[in-house]
This record gives structure tokens, C-alpha cells and sequence, in this order.
């Protein structure tokens, strides 16, 4: 099934307070559920995107409607479609001998431990196998985070319990256009508008499209530390990043985010995909590692569900 388009508005606004006052804005984008929206039903909108009250009158200028992206503003809910056929967006990148995802880190090595021609011989004609063995780092493709990685008494990946992986509500951003090479750092302001508890919070900035190439390894956006102490503040359940790190790795050696992150356990997700093809609201997210003992980061294969009315 083709997807449903999404749209969103564009105007100039000038609003109004009955007790007095008011406030505008130039150049505003508003999630809209269908296009062709009156003014008053747009001004609504806004009113609930904005938390606001006793407003006395809403005057919209340059009114438009674009196909584009919702970005999760508050007031448009996402469909509820209980019991609706669901498409699975893979938000992984595949693992494969000799990949470099953190310069500096050992790429995949694979090789086989039994052949399919030797293992012949062990089994009846017309039957065989493949054995193989891959040594990596944990640091490999994208990869979850737990406490134990960056604290000695932090719980290990055996420790995570899976109602915290499997299943979460997702709140995407979509930032590709809300930072540059100068201001790389994702703000609490920008993570300010929406209900995130519980939630896996998931940053789409487009970095993605680097992955595997050297590209990658500079100029990255990160989450800044007033940012990671909202999502704590906020009790999110997890963060994940299409980055090359949660944290700005060239501001020397300090690692806020995930200092701030795993010290209240709130798991984290690094070289996520495909975010660009997960709604800003309404899909469910889970990131899984192997349950392993004395480990602290290890791949996961990551992904959202979504209705297919979405």
C-alpha cells in the first residue's frame, strides 16, 4: 500500500489575548491532517500547537498548503489505527566484513568455522551447512548503549529490561534543515513542544547519508548537554541518533550526553537509518541487543512499525 500523503501549513500570523497583548510570527509551518483547511480551522491549530488561552482572535496571512513531512506539532493526532496492517521500517545499517562505522574502531572480520563443502561429510547426502564466526567490537553498525558502557557499575546488556527496547512510542524530529555546520548541537528548545514520557526519542538530521564514508567522521550533528538533561527531565526511555555520535566527539574528550543519558538509564541508539521514512509521530520503535553478560554495546536491529495509513 502507498502511504498517505502528509501536509503542512504556511502563513504569517498575528494573534490576539483577551486580557490583553498578543504575539506573530513570519513564516510559520503547522502540521495540517488534510489541506484546504479553512482559516479558522488553521488558526485552531495553531492555538493548540501553542498551549495557549483566552485568545480573543487569530488573523492568518499567506495561507498555503504544502505536501510535506509532519514534524509532530501539537493539536494534528496521529491515526490510532488499532488493528490496521503495519509496515516495519528498518533503521539499521547492515553489518558486513571490513565496515568502519567509528574511525579509529577494528572493522568486522568474518570467516567460516564449517564449510558447506566440509560439512558434507558430517551429514547425510543432499544435506549441509554454514558455521561462521564474525569478530567485532561492539561499537559496530548501529548499536545500543547501556549504562555499563560508560559506568563500571552501570547494568550490562544482560541487565536491560526488554519492556524498555521493544515496542516504545517514537517521537521523531525531523532537523535536516534545523542545523548547520556552524550550530551542529540539538538544543532542549528544540525538543521543547511535545508529551515525551516513556517515549524513544529518535533525531533525524540526515547524517545517515554519510555512513561508511569519510564524510562521516566530521562536522556531525550531536546532542548538547542542556538537551540531554531535558530527555532525562523528560523521562524518555531512549534517544537514538543518525550520527556518528550522541555526543560532539570534537570537543575533546568529555561525552555529557551519554554521561547525563546512561547515568539515569535512558538507553542509547547511534547510526540509525531511514529515519526520514518514520513518522514524526505515531510508529513504534525497538532496539534489542543480545542479553550478554559483563557488555556494555552491542548492534541491534532497529526499527519502527508503522500503519500502513501513515
Amino acid at each position: 500500500m502507498t502511504t498517505a500523503a502528509e501536509y503542512r501549513a504556511h502563513f504569517d500570523f498575528s494573534l490576539s489575548f483577551a486580557n490583553g497583548g498578543g504575539i506573530s510570527g513570519d513564516g510559520f509551518r503547522l502540521d495540517v491532517p488534510r489541506p484546504r483547511m479553512t482559516d479558522a480551522e488553521v488558526g485552531a491549530l495553531l492555538i493548540r500547537h501553542l498551549g495557549l488561552a483566552l485568545v480573543s482572535e487569530v488573523v492568518l496571512r499567506d495561507l498555503r498548503f504544502v505536501e510535506e513531512q509532519h514534524r509532530g506539532s501539537r493539536g494534528v493526532e496521529a491515526d490510532a489505527a488499532t488493528g490496521a496492517p503495519e509496515r516495519v521500517i528498518d533503521c539499521s545499517h547492515p553489518i558486513e566484513a571490513g565496515l568502519v562505522t567509528y574511525p579509529g574502531l577494528p572493522a568486522p572480520t568474518i570467516h567460516s568455522h564449517l564449510t558447506r563443502e566440509d560439512s558434507r561429510s558430517k551429514y547425510a547426502p543432499g544435506t549441509e551447512f554454514a558455521m561462521d564466526i564474525i569478530t567485532m567490537i561492539g561499537n559496530t553498525g548501529t548499536y545500543l548503549d547501556s549504562p555499563y558502557h560508560r559506568y563500571a557499575d552501570g547494568g550490562d546488556l544482560a541487565s536491560l529490561d526488554l519492556g524498555t527496547l521493544v515496542g516504545l512510542r517514537a517521537e521523531v524530529f525531523h532537523l535536516r534543515d534545523s542545523w548547520s555546520a556552524e550550530n551542529r548541537g540539538i538544543r532542549a528548545e528544540t525538543l521543547a513542544d511535545r508529551d515525551l514520557a516513556g517515549a524513544a526519542v529518535l533525531l533525524d538530521t540526515g547524517w545517515s547519508r554519510h555512513f561508511g564514508a569519510p564524510e562521516y567522521a566530521h562536522g556531525a550533528p550531536f546532542l548538547t548537554e542542556d538537551g540531554a538533561h531535558f530527555l532525562v527531565d523528560a523521562d524518555v526511555r531512549m534517544v537514538g541518533i543518525d550520527s556518528l555520535n550522541i555526543d560532539d566527539t570534537e570537543s575533546g574528550g568529555t561525552r555529557p550526553a551519554h554521561s547525563i543519558l546512561l547515568a539515569a538509564g535512558v538507553h542509547v541508539v547511534e547510526h540509525l537509518a531511514n529515519l526520514d521514512a518514520v513518522p514524526a509521530r505515531g510508529a513504534r520503535f525497538t532496539a534489542a541487543p543480545p542479553a550478554i553478560r559483563g557488555f556494555g554495546t552491542f548492534p541491534v536491529r532497529a526499527f519502527a512499525t508503522v500503519a500502513e495509513s501513515r
